[in-house]
């Protein structure tokens, strides 16, 4: 007598996307069960992965309690690059493939980090917003703007996005530097960049450009103490964790005049809150976690999920596995 095998189940946690119908058919060609959800709360991401033998998650947290109502033998995919989402210590306690995405949107993130960068250097926001009020006097607005030349742009982190913003931006002429432990004197100096230590990068800095994971290390690496060794009209950018920075600090740096201005694209809670501090400062750019977005990334990001519900449904490891996650063979 034969034993039916169980179906596999394929599940979704949320997505922001029109529709998941590339997931969908690489699942049921594959003979899984695919279910896709819009999961509002860690509650209801217990729910929906219990039993599942893949979960593709976005912004939704896959915690302990998750991870441990799934299938034996179970994988993750993360919707994008990083994986802070995911409690990774009980996956990989689990013996859990967890993969990730981290070459769909990286052009799209450079480009957006670049024209965050010049717009805060070049006052857009002030300067616009002074127009819309009736005022005319670029002066008083903008003051100081130093030229290209002069100014020192600093880098968190050089990995493979804090490269693609260095080259959109060198041809401005700018000076770099860049604090990595992973970037060297001569690699630095190939790179057209110099390397120092943290805190000489948070003293010499004009712009401060962020492209660090969030460790235990780097988390509010941005902080009061910091913060007070900047120049008065430095900048940050980031738009790579949101826990890099202590946002009560910053909002009070850019309240008080610590420095001079910021630019963010990611928050350590998204949506960021209405209460948040960052909403009544001034100088302050805020995009919605939009770095990774153009019609052609949502496409990419969807076609790389697919790719990767086939390859663990047929056994295989995930194409760009989290370091540390299980390979498979």
């Amino acid at each position: 007598m034969s034993v039916s095998r169980k179906k596999r189940r394929v599940v979704v946690t949320d997505y922001t996307f029109p529709d998941v119908a590339a997931e969908r058919a690489a699942a049921e060609q594959l003979g899984a069960e695919f279910i896709a959800c819009q999961c509002k709360n860690p509650q209801e991401v217990v729910r929906a992965v219990k039993g599942a033998d893949v979960a593709l998650v976005q912004f939704a947290s896959l915690t302990a309690q998750a991870i441990a109502g799934m299938a034996e033998g179970a994988s993750i995919i993360r919707y994008g690059i990083g994986y802070d989402n995911i409690d990774l210590a009980s996956a990989f306690d689990r013996g859990f493939a967890v993969g990730y995405m981290p070459d769909y949107c990286t052009e799209e993130v450079a480009d957006h980090t670049a024209s965050l960068v010049l717009a805060a250097l070049r006052k857009l926001s002030q300067l616009d917003a002074s127009v819309r009020a009736g005022d005319w006097n670029a002066v008083a607005v903008a003051k100081p703007i130093k030229p290209s030349g002069e100014t020192t742009i600093g880098f968190l982190g050089m990995g493979r996005i804090g490269s693609l913003v260095l080259a959109r931006l060198l041809p401005f002429g700018f000076r770099f530097l860049v604090s990595d432990p992973q970037v060297n004197a001569e690699r630095a100096a190939e790179m057209g960049v110099t390397s120092v230590d943290r805190e000489a990068l948070f003293r010499q800095t004009d712009v401060l450009s962020l492209h660090a994971p969030a460790t235990a290390e780097t988390t509010h690496a941005i902080n009061a103490q910091t913060l007070r060794t900047m120049k008065p009209n430095a900048i940050i950018v980031n738009t790579a964790r949101g826990q890099l920075i202590d946002e009560a600090a910053l909002a009070e740096a850019l309240a008080s005049g610590v420095i001079g201005g910021a630019a963010l694209d990611v928050f350590e809670t998204e949506p960021l809150p209405p209460q948040s501090a960052l909403r009544a400062v001034p100088n302050l750019i805020l995009t919605p976690h939009a770095a990774w977005y153009s019609d052609t990334s949502i496409v990419r990001l969807q076609e790389l999920a697919a790719i990767d519900i086939e390859r663990l449904l047929s056994g295989l490891a995930p194409r760009r596995p989290v370091p540390g996650s299980r390979i498979r063979a």
